[in-house]
């Protein structure tokens, strides 16, 4: 999508945050934007602050956990803007804490809202992106979490890790249709992803949480970038239809870490005894759809 001037885009959490980030931004190339949000006063606000920019935007509440929900937002769309081209599904929550100790209950809420939202909202747009055949793109909204795993923090990797790879197939399978997908893979940015129970639906029942259990990385959180640049970041990389949107390049040393422990146990594997009476096989990357 190098030409974003005249289209239009739908963001999930777009109330706060990297989303109402992104609104602005691409609302600043020429773009028509519909807010979704959980939290009905702040989007109200939201919208305020973007049309005193000369934005574009319309807004509806939407619950990403529900694909009716986001159904309902997506024929809400079509209403006013005619057409969808970009889908950011942004809208993420952040839960952990030590090993036996995080609630079932987070767990479903934090897979309904980061891993779940984002299938519902590809599955949703991607036909009304594709049925006016003019292109578009998704972002979907990983973290840095989606590359390496910080204990304490598994509910939050499981499903950032569960991003990477969704998002990764789904690029190769919606190429052939002029649709793109890419993957924002942030580290700390200044949002407000650890006060995120804010909004946690009473329908995940009490919060069951041991109050010295868990600490979402608040106070790095608060140190991070802003999010104006993550936003920019957001725009170029849809323009140049990039995969990986990284924002935090110093975490490339710990990245590099990771893939080289996983090459060692590559290694490793192709001198064990055990599996020296296999045939050797071909390569299986370019069948996957790898080779990009």
């Amino acid at each position: 999508m190098d030409e974003l001037r005249g289209k239009v885009a739908f963001i999930t959490g777009g109330a706060s945050g990297i989303g109402l980030a992104m609104a602005e931004a691409f609302g600043r190339e020429g773009m028509s934007v519909m807010l979704a949000d959980i939290e009905a006063g702040a989007l109200a606000k939201a919208v305020e602050d973007l049309r005193a920019k000369q934005v574009r935007v319309e807004s509806v509440v939407a619950d990403v956990t529900s694909r009716t929900s986001l159904q309902k937002a997506a024929l809400e769309t079509i209403a006013k803007f005619g057409k969808v081209h970009l889908v950011c599904n942004n809208a993420g929550v952040g839960a952990g804490g030590p090993f036996g100790q995080v609630a079932e209950r987070d767990w479903d809420w934090v897979v309904d809202v980061n891993l779940m939202g984002v299938v519902y909202g590809m599955e949703v747009f991607e036909p009304l992106i594709a049925s006016h055949g003019e292109g578009g793109h998704f972002v979907n909204t990983a973290s840095m979490a989606g590359m390496v795993s910080a204990p304490g923090m598994e509910p939050y990797t499981a499903t950032k890790y569960a991003v990477v790879g969704m998002s990764e197939g789904w690029a190769a399978q919606l190429a052939p249709l002029n649709i793109g997908v890419s993957i924002l893979c942030p580290g700390f940015v200044k949002t407000r992803i650890h006060e995120s129970r804010r909004n946690r639906p009473d329908a995940y029942g009490a919060d069951q949480r041991d109050p010295d259990g868990e600490n979402f990385a608040g106070a790095a959180v608060m140190a991070g970038i802003p999010v104006e640049p993550v936003a920019m970041r957001v725009v170029e990389a849809v323009k140049a239809g990039e995969l990986y949107i990284f924002t935090h390049p110093e975490f490339k040393a710990v990245v590099e870490a990771r893939f080289a422990r996983i090459l060692a146990a590559f290694d490793t594997s192709s001198e064990s005894p055990a599996l020296s009476v296999l045939p050797k096989l071909a390569t299986p990357g370019p069948s996957l759809g790898l080779e990009g």
